[in-house]
């Protein structure tokens, strides 16, 4: 791709002057029309240093409304959000429908980066071209309209512009190490570049521009931009069809056929909480100091006990390492991105714990039942579910997922129990008696969860929670297994 790029030779400033000028035009009128549309507009603007990218991203954003963009460099990267996954501040950075966000480089620059400096190993580095194609792929199923640019110099043309931003006092400080090293690895550089560019041309094509010609790259992406953002409010949002990959799933049962029966009684159960709690307590602080980070994800019937087995996990763990996120209906900025952006931007550090009452899962559970999701939506959901909790493991996540299960008339008890005590009126609403009556589809729906779903790096437990107290303890034991396992792993990796 890159190595067999021809620059045009000629450049007619006039010509151009004039296209710029009715672009520039179109482009604000389209601007409003993509937020009667609602459609969100990513553009990833890469290139070699000195090429010019900032400039670029300037002129592309000099006409139109400031309210309905924003520019993002993701490679100046605050040393806290090194700790979160590779595609962190990628997800982060989503723009709501209807709106623009113009990354200043971004996933490439990254990558390419790292690898060269042997940040990260070649399993690694194919891993994060991995991690890039579904991406892209789950952001154009999701509507999102993306323009990926490069900008292209050569060697030569590099070295003019360093020097010239170097010698002058007031833009010295533009020319880093990074910038250096890559002028000086110009060829390793061009065949990572393109390499890179290959392996990520296939759901959202590369196009290179010649950034020795300045008028011409702004000209030649102002007219991409408007071409792109022209199909979308043609075509409408994209709907992206369900894609299915074959990942290691653990065979789950059907919920009816789980054995509800198990209990334990009030004297072992005070023994085994005290034990394990004590256990919990002392693993925080390993993991903390080993950075491996911990995902809880509690899903569950109504009034089956999951706010009480999620006090017993938290009450041992340091109240700094460790968030709990109660996830209700999205609100309107998080209903205007990706169904996955809200939980991406709820992530824990390297080294924390984070415990999810209610998690991505509602979007094929209620989202799907209720009617908040298209069909397409929802079934495309299962791959794209398993896509990120995989990014989240191969960060080095440890990820357990928590059916916690009851049968209808435990349910029923409880929830009259909530109705007539005073003190507990406030955990039953209206809402919990109408998904009660939706029971049977609600089993459909959950049951289809676990079979595609439940990955050897992602599995869910079936916890029986009758008996509340026997959830405690069982739901401990997995998570204290789980994170010495992870432990022993992290201490085998470093003696390798």
């Amino acid at each position: 791709m890159l190595k067999d790029f021809e620059p045009k030779k000629h450049e007619d400033k006039q010509a151009i002057a004039v296209q710029l000028k009715e672009l520039r035009a179109r482009l604000l009128a389209q601007q409003q029309l993509l937020i009667k549309a609602k459609l969100p507009v990513i553009v990833l603007i890469e290139g070699w240093a000195a090429a010019g990218k900032g400039s670029l991203i300037k002129e592309l954003i000099s006409e139109i409304d400031p309210r309905f963009y924003q520019t993002v460099s993701p490679v100046i990267t605050p040393e806290s959000e090194e700790r979160y996954p590779f595609l962190y501040q990628y997800n982060k950075a989503l723009p709501e429908n209807g709106k623009i966000t113009f990354l200043d480089s971004g996933w490439m620059e990254s990558v390419v980066q790292k690898f060269l400096k042997h940040e990260i190993t070649k399993e690694e580095y194919h891993r994060r071209i991995r991690q890039v194609n579904e991406f892209e792929r789950q952001l154009r199923d999701g509507g999102y309209l993306v323009l990926k640019i490069f900008l292209h110099i050569e060697k030569k043309e590099q070295f003019n512009r360093l020097q010239a931003l170097a010698e002058a006092p007031e833009t010295e400080w533009r020319v880093n190490g990074n910038d250096l090293w890559q002028h000086k690895e110009y060829k390793r550089f061009l065949q990572a570049y393109d390499e890179f560019m290959s392996k990520t041309n296939s759901t959202i094509k590369w196009h290179i521009l010649d950034g020795s010609k300045r008028k011409l790259a702004v000209h030649d992406a102002m007219d991409l931009l408007v071409m792109k953002i022209s199909h979308g409010l043609e075509n409408g949002r994209f709907i992206g069809e369900p894609f299915e990959e074959k990942f290691p799933l653990i065979e789950m049962p059907a919920l009816s056929e789980v054995d509800l029966s198990p209990t334990i009684d009030d004297e072992e159960y005070k023994k085994e909480l005290k034990k394990l709690q004590t256990r919990l307590t002392e693993l925080h602080n390993i993991i903390y100091r080993k950075k491996i980070p911990v995902i809880l994800c509690y899903e569950g019937w109504d009034a089956a006990g999951k706010g009480g087995n999620i006090r017993r996990v938290a009450y041992p763990l340091d109240p700094r390492g460790f968030d709990v996120h109660p996830i209700a209906s999205p609100l309107p900025h998080e209903l205007n991105r990706h169904f996955l952006w809200r939980f991406w931007t709820r992530l824990p550090k390297t080294g924390h714990i984070c415990i999810f009452d209610r998690t991505w899962y509602g979007r094929v559970m209620v989202e799907r039942l209720e009617g908040f999701c298209g069909e397409h939506d929802w079934k495309r959901a299962y791959n794209e579910i398993n896509e990120f909790e995989r990014m989240l493991t191969d960060w080095g996540a440890v990820v357990l997922k928590f059916w916690i299960h009851i049968d209808q008339d435990t349910q029923l008890a409880r929830f009259t129990e909530r109705q007539n005590t005073p003190e507990k009126q406030w955990k039953i609403t209206d809402e919990d008696w109408r998904n009660r009556e939706k029971w049977d589809m609600y089993e459909v729906a959950v049951d289809e969860m676990l079979e595609k779903t439940s990955t050897r790096n992602a599995p869910w437990y079936i916890i029986e929670s009758n008996d509340k107290k026997y959830a405690r303890i069982k739901t401990l034991k997995i998570i204290v297994k789980a994170l010495e396992k992870a432990c022993d792993k992290h201490f085998k990796k470093m003696m390798e």
